[in-house]
């Protein structure tokens, strides 16, 4: 008989389109969204059923043997929904009216309606049994074949008992084993293209960790830098915090050594100026070490608020005096505005409020020379954040600071410039814990500083 041959042709067939298959799905399909591949995987295996019945071995004019079940035994492996499967073999059997309208035509269609409807509950059963490739393979092969063999004499044009007896006994053990190679065959390409996605995965992973290795070693290196810059600024720090330290202890010393020295022979006036000189430098030398004590709290988080309820009105008291004779010193205005919608009380830490204040309109009039100083409290409404803020705006007409300078001068050791703190003097540390002390009660502070034009120190503070 001729159909082991046929058959061993059309399987050919069948295995060069699924190369050609393969191609456009891996070039045309593999890169298109989701959906569109989806369908287009199946389409093709419908096509695949086609393209056998097309090549196959017509033992009538209306008759055609050949191997169309195969593409819906990949379906039945590759696919994991049920309804994919039956759609496959539905396709497949409404391509078999494309060669003409007979009952051999209707047979084939409901062949493969009955194969699809099997085929689905096959791929149900076989992902419950979770069984290996190999033994999923024969079962569904076997029972394929057995039941196309079925259909076909008992819904066939061939007379059953001819079909059974010279037939069947060419074609079923020919289906068998050919089905049984390209199941093989199939998985093969199945282990070869998981090892190209693995290949692809671990390529893309160590494309992903090169770029992070990358971006590691940048942000290594900005640490580097950061860090050799801190050790610059301490260094730099500690350089004039020697000498902030040493000028007034060296004035209590001097004075004191000479008080005691002189006392008899100096008039009693110069002896009250002196006392009254190391009394100031004995609070210089106390506010340093104070500012020390309290960065090393606020780091330590041992820094404790206590809230009150503060007068809005007593605030310019705290100041006022403090800062007045600064003023007139340095020949500048100082005012203090309070805006008439301002409530009665706020609830916050009164001494690290004035701290904070105190802080501020020293920078203020430090870096000040002509101009003004002003301290204006009101009440604001910011859009970013809820609720409502009492602020506290020190403006100054002094030196101002560069806009690069902006995001370091809160750091603790860093001043805007470091021949600033040998032409003014100070520590640096006021700003890095007037913000830290902003943050404990709630708040935030705000620069906005123009080089040359003036700076702005806004501290804002929650009403509730």
């Amino acid at each position: 008989m001729e159909f082991p041959k046929m058959f061993v042709q059309n399987m050919a067939v069948l295995v060069t389109f699924a190369y050609v298959a393969n191609l456009i799905y891996k070039y045309a399909i593999f890169r298109a969204p989701g959906t569109v591949k989806y369908i287009g995987s199946v389409l093709l295996l419908i096509a695949g059923g086609w393209f056998s019945m097309f090549f196959g071995f017509k033992l009538s004019e209306d008759v055609i043997f050949d191997m169309r079940m195969v593409p819906l035994l990949i379906a039945i492996f590759v696919y994991t929904r049920p309804s994919i499967v039956f759609a496959v073999g539905l396709g497949i059997g409404l391509t078999r009216f494309s060669f003409g309208w007979s009952d051999a035509a209707v047979a084939g269609f409901v062949n493969l309606a009955i194969l699809g409807m099997v085929g689905a509950l096959l791929n149900v059963w076989l992902r419950r049994l979770n069984w290996d490739f190999l033994r999923g393979a024969a079962l569904v092969i076997v029972v394929m074949n057995v039941l196309n063999s079925l259909n076909i004499a008992i819904l066939g044009v061939i007379p059953t008992g001819y079909y059974l007896s010279h037939i069947v006994p060419y074609t079923l053990p020919t289906a068998l084993l050919l089905c049984g190679l390209f199941a093989l065959i199939l998985r093969d390409f199945q282990k070869e293209q998981q090892r190209t996605l693995a290949l692809a995965e671990a390529n893309r992973l160590l494309k992903e960790q090169t770029e992070e290795l990358g971006k590691n070693e940048i942000v290594l290196e900005d640490r580097a830098k950061q860090l050799q810059l801190a050790s610059q600024y301490k260094s730099e720090f500690l350089a004039n915090m020697s000498h902030e330290l040493r000028t007034p202890l060296n004035s209590i010393i001097n004075l004191a050594q000479f008080i005691s020295e002189s006392a008899e022979d100096t008039p009693i006036e110069e002896t009250t100026r002196y006392g009254q000189l190391i009394y100031h430098s004995g609070e210089d030398l106390l506010k340093i070490i104070n500012d020390i004590l309290d960065l090393s709290k606020v780091e330590a988080g041992k820094l404790e608020i206590v809230n009150e309820d503060i007068s809005l009105q007593e605030v310019p008291s705290w100041v006022g005096s403090y800062f007045e004779l600064t003023a007139e010193r340095k020949q500048l205005d100082f005012n203090i505005r309070l805006e008439s919608s301002l409530p009665d009380t706020i609830r916050s830490d009164p001494q690290r409020l004035q701290q904070i204040l105190r802080n501020l309109l020293a920078n203020a009039f430090k870096f000040t020379d002509r101009g003004s100083v002003e301290l204006r409290i009101y009440k604001a409404e910011e859009p970013q954040l809820k609720g409502e803020w009492i602020v506290f705006a020190v403006r100054d007409t002094g030196i101002g600071i560069a806009a690069e300078k902006h995001f370091t001068i809160f750091e603790a050791f860093q001043q805007a410039d470091s021949t600033i703190g040998k032409k003014y003097g100070g520590t640096g540390l006021g700003l890095s814990i007037s913000s830290d002390l902003s943050r404990l009660l709630g708040g935030f502070i705000r620069m906005e500083s123009v080089e040359g034009k003036g700076s702005t120190f806004s501290l804002f503070l929650p009403l509730s």
